[in-house]
């Protein structure tokens, strides 16, 4: 029997794991697919506090991993197959067979939506983005398309307006579907353009391993033009790791889990922290921070007991 099962090794997960290693809840941390969660597949991190010349994503997330280890954290790298968080005790099966826990922290993360370019893959960190807060910085002076037309890409736009010399919004759709009041602020923005009824055919240039422009396709035309660019943002949206969950836990119509009192969900003794449970600021530091919260809300619900 576990105190305390983390599924995901991503900064929430490690967060609420060097918490409640320090509180001798012995935790077990299920890594997931992907061991460090997505600031793995980033090449510098410079917002994270404390590293005045930045860190490498994957080095950060190791570093966090060994500070969990210090502390007794346990780790187990596999997924999760299924999960029965209504049973006493809650029961989660794994490659490795079942674990039963008095207690859960979701800490799954999402995944931005892409177009599924292989070039995208492959340039991610390296002219792609799916975060402008994140990279904004690195394209100061430069010219940057964000790809999309709801809030997501419509708010990037304007961080970036800010940042580079020159921001083209591609959108498949001859109109945004952003709020009124954040499209207007767009419009009104002179290093802002618009690229009406088209879409990302292709991404320049994996050779160069770096991005320099694109190809892209008007839908109505067919025509296919070569554009020049110093980096694309991803602005479609994200989508949370809550599959294993569904009917389970409470979710918003985006599929995020949603919390009450701190991390707590509506099911007794399961907690929800990081990207899973944040449909609004996504960044790496606000997922530690729901972290520390979740492993405090198990502390105290574990004494309760």
């Amino acid at each position: 029997m576990e105190n305390v099962i983390i599924i995901g090794s991503g900064p929430a997960g490690l967060t609420a794991a060097i918490y409640t290693a320090r509180a001798q809840l012995n935790p077990l941390v299920i890594e997931g697919l992907q061991p460090g969660g997505q600031l793995t597949t980033t090449t510098e991190v410079e917002n994270w506090p404390g590293f005045v010349d930045g860190i490498d994503g994957p080095a950060l997330m190791e570093t966090m991993k060994k500070q969990a280890a210090r502390f007794g954290t346990r780790f187990i790298s596999t997924q999760v197959n299924s999960a029965d968080l209504k049973a006493s005790p809650i029961r989660i099966q794994t490659g490795e067979g079942t674990l039963e826990t008095r207690s859960l922290i979701i800490a799954t993360g999402a995944f931005p939506r892409l177009l599924g370019l292989e070039a995208e893959k492959a340039l991610m960190g390296r002219g792609v983005s799916s975060c402008a807060t994140c990279d904004g910085f690195f394209f100061r002076g430069k010219h940057v398309l964000v790809v999309g037309g709801g809030d997501t890409a419509i708010e990037e736009a304007l961080y970036l307006s800010g940042l580079a010399a020159r921001v083209t919004v591609v959108h498949r759709r001859d109109e945004l579907r952003a709020e009124k009041i954040m499209q207007q602020r767009a419009f009104a923005r002179d290093n802002i353009e618009f690229m009406w009824d088209s879409v990302i055919e292709d991404i320049l240039d994996v050779s160069q391993k770096t991005v320099n422009g694109a190809l892209i396709k008007n839908v109505k035309s067919g025509q296919v033009t070569k554009y020049d660019c110093d980096g694309i943002f991803m602005a479609l949206g994200h989508i949370p790791n809550t599959a294993l969950f569904n009917g389970q836990v409470p979710c918003d119509a985006q599929g995020f889990i949603i919390t009450t009192r701190g991390t707590a969900t509506a099911v007794p003794g399961v907690f929800a922290a990081g990207d899973v449970a944040d449909p609004v600021y996504k960044q790496a530091v606000t997922a530690a921070g729901t972290g520390c919260m979740a492993a405090l809300d198990v502390e105290h619900y574990l004494q309760g007991l």
